[in-house]
């Protein structure tokens, strides 16, 4: 067991320093990262100061942020113990996590693993929406996941649709998005059809591969056990014992909305992912995904999880262009 952090005399009324000793050298290591490069992580973050000897580190700075850092070091400390290796991307999300709730136990969440890839990478949530969302994914029929791009609405999705295929708790999964963007018809596109919505269907090709090898989701598609089709395709089907993943639902309309979700059959789920503020639908078309949020949420079985910039789990710069271009539109609102 590591020591408790032990306070020593502040050199001003609001600093102080703390001094952790872990009993684990090597896992020590793991955590403060090659040349200490983890700990300087969060020195910038943070804007404190971290001195690393042996297998103990001081940590000198503002009262709160030094308690930050030791409650960060320790859970990072815990996860590292349980064989969870720490990326620099982990680090980050953590502080994110840490920093609007200090109670939080990251192990909760960071251990919650969904799916296995075959490289053997665990997906699991990156952060307190990330987990709502894959606990209501588990709990509840119907789910709608609203949020910007970059948030891991339709990867973890996708994780919980072959997570599931595989144990045989359904016995297909079906994938789909709208065909039809930007104001562009598939009738003037060039190519046959598979041509035409190949464009549009490639993101959802591309998570899959990514959690399974090539061979294995190509032979799954030939034998239907998993179908990726544009949304049109579902008009008039009972969907029944599937994992169905609805992505850019921003670009439904209205009827097309009511369709998918009277196809739903027994034993079968239903994730609906997109971003209202990217609606690309034409002038005076009422996007489905906004009159659900309007008409639903108050039916017991039905869960909708809000993502915002902070969830965002792609480069740091992707959440400051997301958070810069909200506040352009509260301004001109």
């Amino acid at each position: 067991m590591m020591q408790r952090p032990t306070l020593r005399e502040p050199e001003t009324a609001d600093h102080r320093s703390l001094k952790i000793t872990f009993d684990d050298n090597l896992v020590a290591r793991n955590l403060f990262g090659e040349r200490n490069q983890h700990l300087r992580q969060i020195e910038n973050v943070l804007g404190i100061q971290i001195h690393a000897r042996g297998s103990t580190v001081t940590v000198h700075g503002d009262v709160i942020t030094t308690q930050l850092v030791v409650k960060l070091l320790n859970e990072l400390y815990g996860l590292i113990e349980e064989g969870y290796p720490i990326y620099e991307s982990d680090i980050d999300y953590a502080i994110r996590i840490l920093s609007s709730n200090d109670r939080v136990n990251l192990k909760n969440i960071f251990l919650d693993t969904v799916y296995i890839t075959s490289q053997k990478k665990p997906i699991a949530p990156k952060g307190l929406t990330q987990k709502e969302y894959v606990d209501a994914m588990r709990k509840f029929d119907i789910v709608f996941a609203i949020g910007p791009a970059g948030t891991g609405k339709t990867y973890l999705a996708m994780a919980m649709a072959v997570s599931l295929l595989t144990k045989g708790h359904v016995n297909r999964i079906i994938l789909t998005r709208p065909a039809v963007e930007a104001g562009e018809s598939l009738g003037f596109l060039p190519g046959d059809l598979y041509e035409k919505v190949n464009p549009y269907l490639r993101p959802l090709y591309d998570a899959l591969h990514d959690m399974m090898r090539h061979e294995k989701a190509s032979r799954l598609v030939e034998q239907g056990a998993i179908e990726v089709a544009p949304l049109a395709f579902m008009r008039g089907r009972t969907l029944n014992d599937s994992f169905v993943i609805l992505d850019e639902a921003q670009n439904t309309t209205s009827e097309q909305m009511k369709m998918f979700l009277t196809r739903l059959g027994s034993t079968s789920k239903a994730v609906i992912t997109g971003d209202i503020t990217q609606i690309d639908l034409p002038n005076g078309k009422v996007s489905g995904l906004v009159e659900t949020k309007e008409i639903l949420q108050g039916i017991k079985g039905i869960r909708f999880v809000f993502f915002s910039e902070k969830d965002v789990v792609r480069h740091q710069l992707v959440r400051d262009i997301i958070k810069a271009y909200e506040d352009l539109e509260e301004k001109e609102g």
